[in-house]
């Protein structure tokens, strides 16, 4: 049986006429009475009772139309996924991110993004490192990262950079710097601090603290923690002072205050990242969503 032949069975129980529903389906009568009483004879059954110039659906017609008009539905929606499917509008995506990403907002804008573009892909979120996302992504295990720098850009991963964010001191409300006019790299001297190293950089705590000495004041590290939300709860608890991303301002937290220190020009990068060679259509409709071109821009070694 074929669905053709199902599809003009029900133009004709439409239109209650052959020469009709040939036109509607565009083809000449004789193959379309053929078609029908190839049908009939296959399922064994009279679909039509012939009256003169006009044909009336049997009993045993109507129930099959009705079963006629589901198997059709079902072939369109199909071939309606299909191809929803084979443009990324539709299936699965994997998404990973960093922390930061989420707190800052960076994350959710893209993904609102993509949910006007494309409502009907799923997102799987998962949190990870640069360093897993980038795994991750090679291994096919992820189809889109957001992450912060990386160590070195393994071999066959595209990437585009989404924002350089300045950095802020992060304070508790009740720390004698809160309320401060301007602050000093001399206010900062042998303050406890609550680090956030980067991410698999066993060097990190020298260069940063190299940071800290050109600018003027050395930290008394007394946490290092993997995540920024960790980083803020401490500092907010009292625990000491850090450095975080501006972008986290705009999620309002009543114990922490930020403060901009012209004297400190550091800043966090975020990037999108993708496997450059072919592309799913998913992750083209991600890239399209927000703007990204698949061919990527040159970057830091």
């Amino acid at each position: 049986m074929e669905l053709r032949h199902l599809r003009y069975f029900l133009a004709v129980a439409d239109c209650g006429h052959v020469t009709r529903a040939a036109q509607r389906l565009h083809i000449s009568q004789p193959p379309l009475s053929r078609a029908i009483r190839e049908l009939e004879a296959e399922l064994g059954v009279e679909l039509f009772a012939r009256q003169r110039q006009r044909i009336a659906l049997t009993p045993i017609g109507a129930a099959v139309a009705d079963d006629a008009r589901a198997v059709v539905a079902q072939a369109d929606g199909l071939v309606r996924h299909a191809r929803a499917l084979s443009s990324g509008e539709s299936g699965r995506i994997r998404v990973g991110y960093v922390d930061g990403a989420m707190q800052g907002g960076v994350l959710s804008a893209h993904l609102r993004n993509l949910r006007r573009h494309a409502p009907s892909l799923v997102v799987d979120l998962v949190a990870a490192s640069t360093e897993t996302q980038l795994n991750a992504l090679a291994s096919n295990q992820l189809d889109i990262a957001i992450l912060y720098t990386p160590r070195k850009w393994p071999d066959g991963i595209a990437s585009s950079k989404l924002l350089s964010d300045s950095m802020r001191l992060v304070v508790s409300t009740e720390d004698n710097l809160a309320s401060r006019r301007s602050i000093t790299p001399s206010d900062l001297e042998a303050s406890p601090w609550v680090a956030l190293p980067r991410e698999g950089d066993a060097y990190w705590r020298d260069r940063f603290l190299q940071q800290c000495t050109n600018a003027g004041f050395y930290p008394d590290i007394r946490y290092e923690v993997a995540q920024l939300s960790a980083l803020l709860g401490l500092v907010e608890a009292g625990a000491g002072r850090a450095f975080a991303q501006a972008s986290i301002a705009r999620a309002e937290t009543p114990g922490l205050v930020l403060r901009s220190l012209p004297w400190w020009q550091h800043t966090i990068d975020y990037w999108l990242a993708w496997r450059q060679h072919n592309p799913a259509p998913s992750v083209r409709q991600f890239l399209e969503a927000n703007r990204v071109a698949e061919s990527p821009k040159s970057r830091p070694g």
